[in-house]
Order: structure tokens, then sequence, then C-alpha cells
């Protein structure tokens, strides 16, 4: 098959990954914006490389014409997540959507493959608009911790090295790398709350001198100069301390600030804004 076709035929492939990236990114930032922890730290995508289509379908032996409908993971969307049970979140949250039909699922979390790999695979109908009218194709769904990633990804390159010819001490090693995966994902699992109390707090700091900052940069438009730089010097000071509780209290103290300002000024506070 020519070039051009091969373009042709994958494109709306490479469709449905860039669709999908985007949507599940939108998922991690909709979890952000109501300052609530995210399952979903990571969101990537990739079209299956032609030279790998091909090995497969020889690996197989599946027909040229027998593709699309034998080859599952041309387009593929893999979703990182912190710790092991953000992947049943994540799971439950593709269960649920309208745009996604879950064809198969398979667990090799609870059952790791012989090689060690550990991951959550679900493959799902996605249907892409394209010039010809909608088309529903097929995509693969990783979900997997980011210490199941790294493994992975290294399995990987390795076996694409080695092929079916991996020697077996090296073989070993990697299960034995995988058994440590495991172990790690259980200690941090057992350290979570800590984990995420840290990242909440530091989310929430994040949001307090965003909102900071905004505030001075609008009063640039309706008060003293002089004011204002007093304003910002202050905030310097608090911010240098590295209080949440003083950053908390100098932001009410602020808003109330911007809302006498916002009541004298609504116009120029409006473009302010």
């Amino acid at each position: 098959m020519e070039t051009q076709l091969w373009r042709e035929r994958l494109a709306p492939y490479r469709l449905a990954v860039d669709e999908l990236v985007v949507k599940f990114n939108h998922v991690k930032q909709q979890y952000q914006d109501a300052r609530m922890y995210s399952p979903i730290e990571l969101v990537s995508g990739r079209l299956k490389r032609v030279s790998s289509i091909l090995d497969k379908m020889r690996r197989k032996g599946v027909e040229l014409s027998q593709m699309e409908e034998k080859i599952e993971d041309i387009a593929g969307i893999r979703l990182i997540c912190q710790f092991v049970d953000d992947i049943d979140t994540v799971v439950e949250i593709i269960r649920q959507r309208e745009d996604l039909v879950i064809k198969t699922e398979k667990d090799y979390i609870t059952k790791s493959k012989p090689s060690g790999y550990r991951s959550y695979h679900i493959i799902a109908y996605y249907v892409v608009q394209t010039i010809n009218g909608p088309k529903r194709l097929e995509v693969e769904i990783q979900i997997r911790t980011m210490a199941m990633n790294f493994w992975s990804t290294i399995e990987h390159s390795l076996q694409y090295k080695y092929r079916e010819h991996m020697p077996d001490d090296l073989r070993e090693r990697l299960l034995r790398a995988a058994d440590a995966v495991d172990v790690l994902d259980n200690e941090m699992s057992s350290v979570r709350d800590e984990i995420m109390d840290a990242q909440n707090s530091n989310r929430q700091k994040a949001t307090i001198i965003s909102d900071i900052l905004n505030n001075i940069e609008n009063l640039y438009y309706v008060a003293n100069e002089r004011e204002v730089t007093k304003i910002q010097n202050e905030f310097f000071q608090i911010y240098r301390q590295d209080d949440i509780t003083l950053l908390k209290r100098f932001n009410k103290q602020l808003d109330i600030i911007a809302e006498t300002y916002r009541a004298q000024n609504p116009q120029n506070m409006q473009e302010g804004l």
C-alpha cells in the first residue's frame, strides 16, 4: 500500500487520538478547577506506526483487508495515575462516558502478565467525524500508575530490541523489577493520605497566590500607585514567611480592599479584569 493511502487510512485514528487526548485532559482540568484531586495525572496518545501494524498483522496472520477489524490498538490513549486505587476511578469515568462504548476490558493489575507487565486495558468504540461522514473505530485505552508506566516503557524498548529472543537473565531481572514496582505502588498507597494532603496544600497555596496577584494587578487601574506598591511589598514579605495562614488572612484583607474600589469604580475594575 502506498504511503499516501496509509496516511488516508490512518487519518481517522489520528483524529481519534487527538480528540481523546483533549477530552481526557479536560477531565483532569475539571477536577483541578473544582479544586479536587484528579485521578488522572498525565494523558498521552499515539498512533501505531505502520511498521508496528504490519508486524502485528504478520504475527496474528491478519490480512490487510481485516486490519481495522482485527487490530484493536491502532489508536492508543494512555492515562497515568499516581496511585493504584485511582485506576478503578478512571475506569469508572470511562464506563460512564457516552462517547465511548466499551468492547472489552483486561485487568493486568490484579493478575499481571507472565513478563511482569501490569496495566488496565480497555478497548472502546469511538466515533469521529470525517469528510466522508462519521466513522466508528476502536481505541485502546491503557490505565496505569507512573511506576508501572516506567517499567513498561523500559520493557517495551527491550522487547523491540530482542523481539522473541530476550536473554533469560535479562527477563529475570525485569521480573524482579516488576516486583519492585508492585512494592513501590503498595507503599505509595499506604501513605496516600499524607501525599494528597501535601499536594492539596501546595495547590491551595498556588490558588491563593494567584488570587492575590490578580487583585494587586486590578488595583493598579483604580488605586494610588504608592498604595498598590505598599500592598505588593507587604505581600512579598508575607510570601517569604511561607505561612499559608498569613497568606489566607492577607488575601481576605485584599479582597475587602478590592471590593471597596470595585464599588467606587466598577467600570475601571471591570477593565482591569
